[in-house]
């Protein structure tokens, strides 16, 4: 960022300053105090905080932050948001409003050995159809992801990572990490609106200090340097995300173009190493100095294995490199699916292990009635996390496994994030473990389980086992199915125990009376429940449908079911064979689908969810006619009135909200920082694109 030349100088004015703090006389000679405090301040930041060579004391560093603040609160007229005494905000941050990245944010396809990167290697050839192919190695940081904007060289925007399409906005919560310059010469580079992904990741000398602290305050530790981080960005008041001491590194340009909108991806920023440096030299953080490039597969893996025997080297914890083919058009010839890049991998670090006590084994049972083993562990610290439960998956497991009562084992964080048992240490047995024995009986309702030859799980198929029918309930009413607020786990349990709830349709017949006769439950929070039922109804098809809880069928594979009926009753006369046409759906799917709309209770619970008045049929879900039906709307970038109100209006006026842009899209609605999805209206030519003060034009609300 600086030249040898600037940093001189800066070092001399800095010098000058320092013996030279006295008042201004007058409102002249305090704006050029402000000006060179402004210059030199920024200076020190990245020396301290990206370069880590500090050229000052901390004592001299808070002289000229202090100086700065006071001639800035005695001289307003000075005052200026770049200020790097403007970096912490000074109202709390009530709520992070929702905002979409530029660009989705993806995640990596893992690999854990030779073979895999191999085999990646091998389709990448495919895709580019060629064999030379430039790959870069990087740290693969185990932080909070964000991402970043900046327009006109200043950063104007910072999110989380979110579901990846949207992010919670905390900008000015990333403004506090001095690692992040509030300024960069971008436009120097000929790059008018850019955004950064990044990692904000707390040190490992830093999480100790952190912790120390903790602990003399008598507070309750961190469990480890990720959470932390992740923690810290979502503080409601910026001046307390210092107190976590983050660092921000960059390590990706995910959108670049010029003044006149061109894509600089396709032109000056063609590779991904170059990238990195341009970045570095911006006075970004960023894992330039481990940053390694190579044009053999053969040699990665070489770099790849050779790391990771110096992983605790490194000044924060990584939990594995990342390989992306460093040319962007190859990336771009390569594409990416829905969850991740074709043109990057993850090589994940062997998980670092353990070993404790097995106590005991405990069975639950889920809301398909598969039948799970929990391993109760003697709490053992494993990577910064303690470790009590551990699943053991099924019986073939334990038996691979050889577990016992009492058993030594062996256990293992997989990917360094989800506990795993290993093995039993079969060598410090002493001959008082006992073996682990299956139940042939439901834990919960006592009836025989049953297992198929082509399973590994022993399931209950009682319909009415009281732990599936607490399981479907809870899954019923869940965010992403029929989201009926204030119907929590512990209301479901509550009314279980009550007698309330037999069967999910019994949710809809709920008496307002015998809900007020329970302990806690008042004449506001009982109008709240039944109302959130009500407005439940009307909840797409695809929502109850993945709300049934029928087994293999996630929220994906609901939506494309959804898709194909106008009534899920009509399910009830289909074929497995007719299920298997749909996209994605295999024999086993297809069966578990048949099984369940063939079963006569399943049936009757359909019959009964549309006699109380849910939604099972498309045209109960219709839009009602309006000024806007047959109209199809999406929004984008932030707007002055809530996303979900616009939408909601939208849909109260009988048009209909895409999540994408397509041909089918009649208006974007704009708001600021829009994103992709502008550019990609614009190269339709058929997208009608509004303001928002068109838009409340449009339905009446200017």
């Amino acid at each position: 960022m600086y030249t040898p030349e600037q940093e001189q100088r800066l070092t001399r004015l800095t010098e000058t300053l320092l013996k030279n703090l006295s008042a201004p006389h007058d409102a002249e000679e305090a704006g050029q105090y402000i000006a060179l405090l402004r210059e030199v301040i920024p200076y020190h930041d990245w020396r301290y905080y990206v370069r880590s060579e500090a050229v000052i004391s901390d004592a001299d560093y808070d002289r000229l932050f202090t100086a700065l603040r006071q001639l800035e609160e005695r001289y307003p007229q000075f005052q200026d948001p770049d200020s790097p005494t403007q970096r912490v905000a000074r109202t709390l941050t009530k709520e992070f409003p929702t905002v979409s990245h530029l660009v989705p944010m993806l995640s990596l396809e893992n690999s854990y050995d030779a073979g895999d990167l191999r085999a990646w290697h091998q389709r990448v050839r495919e895709l580019t159809q060629t064999d030379l192919i430039p790959y870069c190695v990087e740290p693969k940081l185990d932080g909070a992801s964000i991402s970043l904007i900046y327009e006109n060289d200043r950063l104007v925007r910072g999110a989380t990572r979110g579901d990846g399409i949207e992010g919670e906005d905390i900008t000015p919560n990333v403004r506090v990490l001095r690692s992040l310059p509030l300024r960069a010469p971008l436009t120097a580079h000929g790059i008018q609106r850019m955004e950064i992904r990044g990692e904000v990741i707390i040190p490992k000398e830093a999480f100790l200090r952190l912790n120390e602290k903790r602990l003399a305050a008598g507070e309750v530790p961190f469990a480890n340097a990720r959470n932390a981080a992740s923690g810290g960005l979502r503080q409601q008041d910026a001046r307390l995300v210092a107190d976590r001491q983050m660092e921000a590194i960059v390590y990706h340009i995910s959108y670049a173009v010029d003044a006149s909108g061109n894509d600089l991806l396709a032109r000056s920023l063609n590779s991904h190493s170059g990238n990195i440096l341009l970045l570095h030299r911006l006075g970004f953080k960023t894992p330039h100095g481990h940053l390694r490039c190579f044009s053999d597969i053969e040699e990665v893996i070489a770099y790849c294995q050779q790391a990771e025997q110096h992983r605790e080297n490194y000044p924060y914890e990584i939990d594995g490199l990342v390989i992306k083919v460093d040319t962007i058009g190859l990336q771009e010839r390569c594409g990416a699916t829905s969850h991740h890049p074709r043109w990057a991998m993850a090589y994940k670090f062997a998980a670092r292990q353990a070993i404790t006590t097995l106590l005991r084994v405990e069975f639950q049972v889920g809301r398909t009635g598969t039948i799970t083993p929990v391993a109760k562990l003697e709490p053992v610290a494993l990577s910064g996390v303690t470790v009590s439960s551990i699943s053991l998956f099924n019986e073939d497991f334990i038996r691979e496994k050889d577990l016992r009562i009492g058993d030594r084992v062996v256990i293992e964080r997989a990917g360094d994030v989800i506990p795993y048992v290993v093995q039993a240490v079969t060598g410090a047995r002493t001959g008082q473990e006992k073996p682990v024995v299956f139940p042939k009986h439901c834990p919960s309702c006592q009836a025989l389980l049953h297992k198929t030859a082509d399973e590994a799980n022993w399931r209950c198929v009682n319909a009415r086992c009281p732990a599936q029918l607490a399981e479907r309930l809870r899954h019923f009413a869940s965010k992403d199915a029929m989201d009926i607020a204030g119907m929590g786990p512990a209301t479901v349990e509550e009314f279980l125990q009550a007698g309330l709830l037999h069967r999910i349709s019994d949710m809809y017949r709920l008496d307002p009376e015998a809900i007020r006769q329970l302990p806690g439950w008042r004449d506001k929070s009982v109008s709240n429940l039944i109302a959130a039922l009500e407005a439940s109804k009307n909840q797409p098809l695809h929502r109850l449908l993945y709300g049934l809880g029928i087994r293999y069928v996630g929220e994906t594979t609901a939506k494309k079911l959804a898709e194909q009926v106008t009534d899920l009753r009509e399910f009830t006369r289909w074929t497995p064979e007719q299920f298997q046409q749909i996209e994605d759906i295999g024999p086993k799917v297809a069966a578990s689908l048949y099984d369940f709309f063939q079963q006569k209770e399943n049936q009757e619970e359909l019959d009964e969810l549309a006699r109380l008045g849910v939604a099972v049929s498309r045209r109960q879900t219709e839009k009602p006619a309006g000024p806007l039906s047959g109209k199809t709307f999406l929004f984008t970038g932030t707007l002055t009135m809530k996303r979900k109100e616009a939408e909601e209006l939208v849909e109260k006026l009988g048009g209909t909200i895409l999540s994408s842009v397509t041909t089918k899209l009649n208006y974007l609605v704009v708001g600021e920082n829009p994103g992709s999805k502008l550019e990609k209206a614009r190269k339709l030519q058929t997208v009608q694109i509004l303001t928002e003060k068109e838009f409340g034009e449009l339905v009446g609300k200017s």
